[in-house]
């Protein structure tokens, strides 16, 4: 298994939690990826400093974390996006389901923020 962590708004956790937490939603008509990242600090930093600003996203930003079957992951290649600090995996939209269905366990939220001043709730 692989732990990794997701940056998600309001809209998306609600979702998630309508999923019974197993699983995330299917990207929009504009998503052609979804990226799940490597670590904590790199998906605090999204949630904190840009989902926040985002009314879209009811100005909070969730960080999730949950485990991936080593093996599907294999199959993709992480992506730096500025700086060996900042990897994430590139899931095509249409893979989502496949990716799904390799998560063990359960998706949690371990960090919570909002408005701005960003806060830190969890």
């Amino acid at each position: 298994m692989v732990t990794l962590y997701r940056p998600v708004g309001q809209p998306e956790l609600d979702l998630i939690a309508a999923a019974a937490w197993k699983q995330f939603p299917p990207r929009l008509d504009w998503q052609p990826i979804f990226y799940p990242v490597i670590t904590e600090d790199y998906a605090t930093q999204i949630a904190r400093d840009w989902n926040t600003k985002d009314i879209d996203n009811g100005s909070v930003g969730y960080v999730l974390r949950f485990d991936v079957a080593e093996a599907y992951l294999d199959r993709h290649q992480v992506h730096e996006v500025g700086g060996r600090e900042r990897r994430e995996y590139w899931i095509p939209a249409e893979e989502l389901d496949e990716f799904n269905a390799n998560i063990v366990g359960t998706i949690e939220v371990i960090g919570e923020y909002r408005g701005d001043p960003p806060q830190r709730i969890r």
